[in-house]
């Protein structure tokens, strides 16, 4: 074989319509072998019919991010615990078991914090729990009257002695939502004062619920009520409700450290 040296020679002008191309360097050797001269066919975008790629759909599809799936999942799971603790309060009312008492539940909005970021952290993205029951066994029906439970006499109430808010804080917020009042809250402790603490049995958290029904009709007997609101719903007073007059059914985990009651009637409005 000879000696060999790289080459290149000069291309003619591309036509209209083709992108310049160089030349592919071919190999020359004493023999007078010339290089070789390829070009390829580029059609030229005009500015008008240029697609940015940034934009491009098939670009975006490769923009995809591994977590996105497992996000929109948690996203699901999230609005599905919001909605489940929204289920169970409607349920209440419909699987109630009734020996005395009326079927009249006090129409309470369910509590949720003021602003969106409140509510998704506090409701969306917590480990809300599910509600806790009162029932008696004689007779056999669901919610123990509040003068009872404020009176440690809820000698009927099932699995009384069971330990509730494990796990929790020192405290919680009970919440009322009474039709044609202000939104109102008091804490109350979760543990008993016992030493070393335990956790509150399930009676005597009906007793601290009954007492903040107390107070909250206590407070509000002497205020008016809100515009367009139903008088009937009015407590306090001769011809209002009373605590006597209310039963509870259940409590509710509505907000991460907050918990909503249930009441229904003893008697007819």
């Amino acid at each position: 074989m000879g000696n060999y040296s790289m080459l290149t020679s000069s291309a003619p002008a591309a036509p209209f319509g083709y992108a310049e191309a160089k030349p592919i360097q071919g190999l020359v050797s004493s023999y007078g072998l010339h290089p070789i001269d390829v070009r390829f066919p580029i059609m030229l975008a005009s500015p008008s019919s240029r697609i940015s790629h940034s934009h491009s759909p098939a670009c975006e599809s490769y923009n995809f991010d591994p977590d996105q799936q497992s996000s929109h999942e948690q996203h699901v799971g999230h609005r599905r615990a919001r909605r489940r603790h929204i289920e169970e309060w409607k349920s209440i009312q419909d699987t109630t078991i009734m020996a005395t008492g009326t079927s009249i539940f006090i129409p309470q909005k369910i509590y949720k914090p003021h602003t969106v970021a409140d509510q998704r952290r506090c409701i969306e993205e917590a480990e809300l729990m599910g509600y806790i029951a009162f029932e008696n066994q004689h007779p056999r029906e669901s919610g123990v009257p509040l003068i009872d439970a404020l009176r440690s006499s809820c000698k009927h109430l099932i699995d009384k002695e069971d330990v509730v808010f494990e796990g929790e804080g020192p405290s919680v917020s009970i919440r009322i939502q009474w039709p044609g009042y202000a939104s109102w809250t008091r804490q109350i402790p979760t543990k008993d004062f016992r030493t070393p603490k335990q956790p509150i049995t399930r009676e005597k958290l009906a007793k601290n619920i009954a007492n903040c029904v107390k107070r909250f009709i206590e407070g509000m007997e002497k205020k008016p009520m809100e515009d367009d609101e139903d008088p009937k719903w009015r407590v306090g007073g001769r011809n209002s409700i009373k605590l006597e007059d209310l039963i509870l059914v259940s409590v509710h985990h509505v907000s991460q450290g907050s918990w909503q009651p249930q009441l229904r009637m003893r008697r007819p409005l």
